[in-house]
Formats: structure tokens, C-alpha cells, sequence
């Protein structure tokens, strides 16, 4: 049997989305723009839309459908749902399930639906261009969004959705415009094309290219200029170690205006229960991999006295286990204290203010003990260099 007979079947409506729309975009919109040109409302227009379809890829179907988050109000959820059609990568429930075993089976090749392992192609968009068994539809992990009517909806019109949004609008709108092929290049093709490409990024060049702060158990980076892109879904390294955080940019100064927006829709009711990673739990990763970088560079044979900066090592890895071990009993006291303050519904307002105070004493605590992991974070980044230098 050749190999050509071996590959599996062609899937010829995607093949035929992804050329024609990209050829348009490629050929028709400039030959079009030189020869009549676009006026500012078209191209504000196509900017809108492009950022309509965007987030509602990284704030509705990623972070809200696929990992749950947070929880949004029913006219944000269908208003992720509607342009999330128009971004036209399938239905919330087939791209959250198929999300979903990305992440359970990342970088295996034989499950991961993208899997990195098999190539920059193949995980930025070969995986759906041909009908592979990793990519087999398979709705096992997505009981809860069956569930859902907003995402049922979507699935049940989904072809009409994309019609209405990625044609009929864009009609509509260069109608009232007077200029209609102009705004259907624009807002439609061009802003399609490029929406693609931009989640596809994620899949392949957000495993190959840029840092692990918090782990190497996968091919996921952490890639600030992606981030910028990306809606900020390039710190996709810590995004695959604490992917329950609604946060990709967990500092503040990190660009992701996903984050920024969920966090906005709180402040206006509009969303809710926005899940975050405890602070102690991020400076953990981030040493755990330190360590595990210090006693690789102490194997290197260019590496002077190795047995004064093994002890040196080993005596910061006792103060971390310590502190890891006491914010752990300490984290344990604090939550059983609020768990018996809920519980009992305290009808002395001296013994409520005694367990408030207690509660306080103990977070402060667990304050200070995650000031303390940051602290020696940065000794053993000198560690490091220290090392480096010797």
C-alpha cells in the first residue's frame, strides 16, 4: 500500500473554505482596494467584527464554554454564540469537546486533535483538512454543554448563523453604505481569513515558540509578542498548567485584554464566579521549575565546585518545602474556620467578629508565606546566575 493511500480521506468543504477565502483575501481585496478603494466605515467596520469574533472565540468559547471559568449573564453567552458563528470554527459544543481532549491528551499524537508533535502544519489547521481519527467527533466530555440551550441552539442553526453573520451582514451593512463588495471584502473575507489564522497561532505557535515559567510536562509557551495577537492567549504555557484561571496574562502588566474584559463584565453584572488561581499555587510552578533548571545546569561539566552549590541548593529546596508544607496547614485551618463560620450562622456578633478576626490573622499568614516564595524566587534567580558565572 503507498503512503498517498494511507493518508486519510480529504475533507473537501473545509479545503474549499480555507482556499477560496484565503484567495479572496490574498487577490480580491487588495485589486479591489487599488482599483476603487475602502472608506473609513468599511474598514472600521471589518475592525469590529474582527474583534466581536475574536473574543468570542478567547472569552466565550475558550474560557467560558470549554474551561468554565467563570460564569456570564444569557446576553453575553448568546452574543459570544452569534459571533462566535461568524469566526466559523464550528459550533461551541464540537470546538469546546474537541478543546477539551486537547488538553486531556496534549501532545499525543494519536488523541491530541492538533497535537504539535506532528508538525507545525498539521497543528496550525492540516488537522482539518483531512478526516484523522484524533479528530473524530466524539461528545463524551461535553455533557454540560448539551445542556445548555444557548450552546444547543447554536449547534441545531449553526449554518444559518454563519450565513446571516459572515454574508448576510456584511450585505446589509455596504447596502446602507453604498458599496457592498467593498464591505464584503472587508468585514467579510479579509476579517474571516485573518480570524482564522489568529486562533490557529495558538494551536502551533504557541507550542513552539517561547518560555515555560511553570512547567515542560507539555510543548504549551508562554509568548508575550503572540499575546498581542492573540487577544492575550499567548501566555498559553501557564494557560495549560492552571487552565481553570479565567487569566492567559496572570500579572498585571501581561497583555491580555480577554482577561480585561471578563473582569469588566463582572464590574457591570454581567458575569460572575471568575475563578482564579491562588497566587501561592502560581509561585510554587514557578520554582519547581527553577529547582529543576538549577540541578540541570549543576550536571554541566563547566560548572566549578559543584558539591558548594549543590549544598547551597538543596538547603533552599528544605526552606521551600517548609513553606510550602505550613501555607498548606495553614490554607487548611483557614478554610475549615470559614467553612464552620458558614456553617454555624453566628448569631453573636462577638464571636463573629473573634472568627473574622482569626480568619484575618490566618490569611495575613498565608500572605506573608506567598511574599516569602516570591522572595526566594529572586535568590535563586541569582542562584542561577551565580552559577552561571562561576
Amino acid at each position: 500500500m503507498t503512503p498517498q493511500e494511507t493518508k486519510p480521506p480529504v475533507i473537501w468543504t473545509t479545503r474549499l473554505i480555507f482556499g477560496l477565502t484565503f484567495l479572496v483575501a490574498l487577490v480580491g481585496v487588495p485589486w479591489y482596494g487599488l482599483a476603487y478603494g475602502y472608506d473609513l466605515v468599511e474598514w472600521l467596520t471589518a475592525i469590529v467584527m474582527l474583534a466581536f469574533c475574536g473574543f468570542s472565540i478567547t472569552a466565550g468559547y475558550h474560557r467560558l464554554w470549554s474551561h468554565k471559568t467563570y460564569e456570564a449573564h444569557p446576553v453575553v453567552r448568546a452574543f459570544w454564540a452569534f459571533w462566535g458563528a461568524c469566526a466559523l470554527q464550528n459550533s461551541i459544543l464540537i470546538w469546546a469537546s474537541g478543546h477539551r481532549r486537547h488538553h486531556r491528551y496534549v501532545d499525543d499524537n494519536e488523541k491530541d486533535p492538533y497535537s504539535i508533535g506532528r508538525g507545525f502544519w498539521f497543528a496550525h489547521m492540516g488537522w482539518m483538512l483531512r478526516r484523522y481519527p484524533s479528530g473524530d467527533l466524539d461528545l463524551a466530555n461535553a455533557g454540560d454543554l448539551q445542556r445548555d440551550p444557548i450552546v444547543m441552539f447554536q449547534h441545531r442553526h449553526y449554518a444559518a448563523l454563519v450565513l446571516i453573520s459572515n454574508v448576510g451582514l456584511p450585505v446589509f451593512l455596504g447596502y446602507l453604505n453604498g458599496d457592498i463588495l467593498g464591505m464584503l471584502l472587508l468585514a467579510g473575507f479579509l476579517r474571516l481569513v485573518i480570524s482564522h489564522h489568529v486562533t490557529f497561532f495558538i494551536n502551533s505557535l504557541c507550542h513552539m515558540w517561547g518560555s515555560q515559567p511553570y512547567t515542560d510536562t507539555n510543548s504549551a509557551r508562554d509568548n508575550p509578542v503572540l499575546a498581542l495577537v492573540t487577544y492575550g492567549e499567548g501566555y498559553h504555557n501557564f494557560h495549560h498548567y492552571f487552565q481553570a484561571d479565567y487569566r492567559n496574562g496572570v500579572r498585571w502588566w501581561q497583555f491580555d485584554p480577554t482577561k480585561w474584559l471578563i473582569f469588566s463584565l463582572s464590574w457591570l453584572r454581567l458575569a460572575s464566579n471568575l475563578k482564579r488561581t491562588p497566587d501561592f499555587k502560581i509561585q510554587e510552578a514557578i520554582l519547581q521549575m527553577q529547582f529543576q533548571r538549577a540541578r540541570q545546569k549543576l550536571e554541566a561539566p563547566k560548572v566549578k565546585n559543584p558539591e558548594v552549590w549543590q549544598v547551597a541548593l538543596e538547603t533552599e529546596y528544605a526552606l521551600y518545602m517548609q513553606t510550602l508544607n505550613e501555607w498548606k496547614a495553614v490554607r487548611l485551618e483557614w478554610l475549615e474556620k470559614t467553612r464552620q463560620a458558614f456553617a454555624e450562622n453566628l448569631a453573636e456578633k462577638k464571636q463573629e467578629l473573634q472568627d473574622k478576626i482569626q480568619l484575618a490573622t490566618l490569611k495575613s499568614r498565608m500572605q506573608e508565606m506567598e511574599y516569602g516564595l516570591k522572595l526566594q524566587r529572586r535568590r535563586l534567580q541569582a542562584f542561577l546566575g551565580s552559577m552561571t558565572q562561576a
